[in-house]
């Protein structure tokens, strides 16, 4: 990362157990350790550990090496960031325990030690496999190699390549990837193995996953627990996709006929969704008690008994509530559930042992298969009125998965509920502008006085009028009420600073001045020229855009071998715009860059995702020509930073040119700022700097 936004780790339990003062002192230790080929072992950590104060006076190096050796067989196995945590957590317990710590401290030490070796289930394991073979059988390049075992390892050495998890994120959000960005050869190289991983990392964040602390290599390397944890959230968005109003309005029978009963529906995350379904249910049954979670709560089969027998009494058996034996029950309740077209992923011992991503997997296909749900029309036209604006609901789906992206505590289910306490806006703006929030003056949710949220988000807009973004109109009040238009317009500026703010770390190097979008559009037009194609743009509203053929020419002008030309249209029709459009969004993500737009955004140049789509390419060309040229930007990945931009998956193709312009790039951004202002006035039909302003007139 080229600006500070934290040591993140993918476990937000153990980020919890640290400050960022400590991360990044553990995390500047882990690096300090790295052997020449960038890796740190078991064998490494006594010699470092030893000196540090939490453990100097406490253990000897032979005594840390017992504790290891413990754990690991193999001192020479390589270890990540976020292993070195738990090794020190579980350090931290030893240490304790020697002082004659606290009581719980043995049970704290055994949970450290078993979550060190990443143990994954196989009963999630067999029951992703079993997905996998049912919805990815008929695909041309994979049914080669399915079904897949579940009792071996098969799934962990066919996702080396890539391709599994490029087409499973296809079938959890259909149209994600461009299939003709993927690599699909029967043997492929390091590098090509690399793009489509490159590739699945950045589409399955702009699906809704959370990839931090995991890099291509992981996934090249098959490592089991990270590849698990993958698959198990995108067949969660696959199985949870139909669970909001705007899928399935038949949902706003759960509420009562109040608006705000329904805006608290619609900021509900898809599981506690199905929760309320499941529970609305159950109460329509007669069921006394209600399901606060999928694992202990129906452990015992009763709760499923009586659902099935609401939603499909034709396939009821009366034994099923009689039997005493909990397993039995479970097993009667999956025969109830085949018989009514529900596969079976799971056995009736998940069921019993309250195994919660494989009981909601269970419940989500319950609901697939029938819902129950009333037809009324009157109350489906509510609902679907209260999502029929395109344009903002797609503005955001970008915000609402770049937020996400950012690795901070919280996480944003639908932007225009979430962000109304002020509170989440925060951590975004301690993100990109670090040590810009007060926090003794912020109130965390859940918040019982109004008065609180307003309090957020008057610093909210106080930090924004810091940043110089235009906050006129705009009131701490106005995003407690959820107004849209205002909200939408604060998230894009604050977006887009973060953006400039990237590119302005990459610039600091040859001490360049602030960059614009104008300095953008310029380099990008330069870009392409300098490859001696004549296609040029004067503005992110430029009509000629929708074809998408200047983007597939700047992609190429980065990196010649990324584009296949023969995949690409003249972009005539909407057809071609569509196709073509789809192809840049996949092959920019296989390249490296982290974008959340649309297709849709591309053919109707949405002058925002343009800038958006722009300025991440170029990132990415700057950041790798200074990687390839050795300047340090950031620290590698791999220790606990963020994996916002891999680097490339080939390296670059154009020579010593390409290696040696970062410096003759960015100073050639030094621009007039009168003719910048001018650029930009002339080719935006909105200046951002306005936009709140106006929003409200919009309204």
């Amino acid at each position: 990362m080229s600006s500070y936004v934290g040591v993140l780790v993918s476990d937000q339990w153990l980020q919890s157990q640290f400050t960022q003062v400590e991360l990044r002192s553990l995390n500047s230790k882990f690096v300090s350790v790295k052997n020449q080929n960038g890796k740190v072992t078991v064998g490494d950590l006594p010699p470092l550990m030893v000196k540090m104060k939490a453990f100097s006076a406490l253990l000897t190096e032979d005594e840390i090496r017992q504790i290891l050796g413990e754990s690991y067989g193999d001192m020479s196995s390589e270890i990540d960031f976020e292993t070195f945590l738990r090794v020190y957590l579980n350090m931290q317990g030893q240490a304790t325990g020697k002082l004659g710590g606290p009581k719980n401290s043995s049970s704290f030490l055994k949970a450290s030690t078993t979550t060190l070796l990443h143990t994954i289930s196989e009963s999630e394991k067999a029951s992703y496999v079993t997905h996998i073979n049912i919805y990815l059988a008929d695909d041309p390049f994979l049914k080669q190699f399915l079904p897949l075992d579940p009792a071996t390892n098969d799934l962990f050495h066919l996702a080396k390549d890539g391709v599994l998890l490029c087409k499973l994120i296809n079938v959890a959000v259909p149209g994600t990837i461009d299939e003709r960005a993927i690599n699909t050869k029967r043997v492929l190289n390091p590098w090509e193995r690399n793009e489509n991983h490159t590739l699945c990392l950045n589409s399955a964040k702009a699906i809704g996953c959370t990839v931090v602390n995991i890099g291509t290599q992981d996934l090249v390397e098959g490592r089991p627990h990270l590849v698990l944890g993958l698959i198990s959230q995108i067949i969660k968005i696959q199985l949870l996709a139909d669970l909001n109003l705007k899928k399935t309005p038949q949902l706003v029978e759960l509420v009562e006929d109040s608006n705000a009963d329904v805006e608290e529906l619609l900021g509900l995350a898809p599981e506690k969704v199905l929760l309320k379904w499941m529970n609305f249910h159950l109460n329509k049954a007669g069921y006394e008690k209600t399901v606060a979670n999928f694992s202990s709560d129906v452990k015992d089969g009763k709760a499923y008994a009586y659902l099935l027998n609401v939603l499909a009494p034709e396939f009821c058996n009366p034994l099923t509530l009689d039997t005493k034996d909990p397993v039995e029950r479970a097993k009667l309740v999956l025969d109830h559930a085949e018989r009514m077209g529900c596969k079976r992923y799971l056995s009736p011992k998940d069921i019993t042992e309250g195994s919660t991503n494989l009981n909601l997997a269970f419940v989500a296909q319950i609901f697939h298969e029938r819902n129950g749900l009333s037809t009324d029309s009157k109350k489906i036209s509510f609902a679907e009125r209260m999502t029929d604006d395109v344009q903002i609901s797609r503005e955001e789906r970008c915000f609402r998965l770049w937020i996400n992206s950012l690795g901070i505590e919280s996480y944003v289910n639908n932007v225009f509920e979430d962000v109304r306490t002020g509170w989440i806006l925060l951590e975004v703006l301690d993100k990109v502008a670090p040590g810009s929030v007060n926090w003794k003056h912020a109130s965390k949710p859940p918040i019982k006085f109004p008065f609180r949220k307003v309090e957020n988000c008057n610093q909210v807009v106080k930090i924004g009028r810091q940043l110089k973004f235009s906050v006129v109109n705009l009131g701490g009040n106005d995003i407690v009420q959820g107004n849209k238009k205002l909200i939408v317009a604060f998230l894009w500026q604050l977006m887009r600073f973060n953006m400039l703010q990237l590119l302005k770390s990459l610039r600091s190097r040859s001490r360049g001045k602030e960059i614009t979008d104008a300095d953008i559009m310029n380099w990008a037009n330069r870009k392409v020229k300098s490859t001696g194609r004549s296609t040029q743009v004067e503005s992110y509203k430029d009509k000629s855009l929708s074809t998408g053929l200047f983007f597939l020419e700047l992609l190429s002008a980065v990196e010649p071998r990324v584009v296949n030309w023969n995949l690409v249209t003249k972009g005539e029709s909407d057809e071609e715009k569509r196709l073509n459009a789809t192809y840049i969004i996949s092959v920019a993500r296989k390249l490296g860059c982290s974008i959340f737009l649309l297709p849709e955004d591309i053919m109707e140049v949405n002058q925002k995702m343009i800038l958006t789509l722009t300025a991440s390419i170029m990132y990415w060309c700057l950041q790798h020509a200074a990687e390839e040229g050795e300047v340090a930007l950031s620290p590698a990945n791999g220790n606990g930073s963020t994996y916002t931009s891999d680097t490339s998956p080939a390296p670059s193709i154009s020579g010593e040119d390409e290696r040696s312009s970062l410096c003759g790039e960015i100073s050639s951004l030094t621009m007039d700022d009168a003719a910048s202002d001018i650029t930009v006035s002339s080719s935006q039909c909105e200046n951002e700097d306005t936009e709140i302003a106006t929003a409200e007139s919009h309204a």
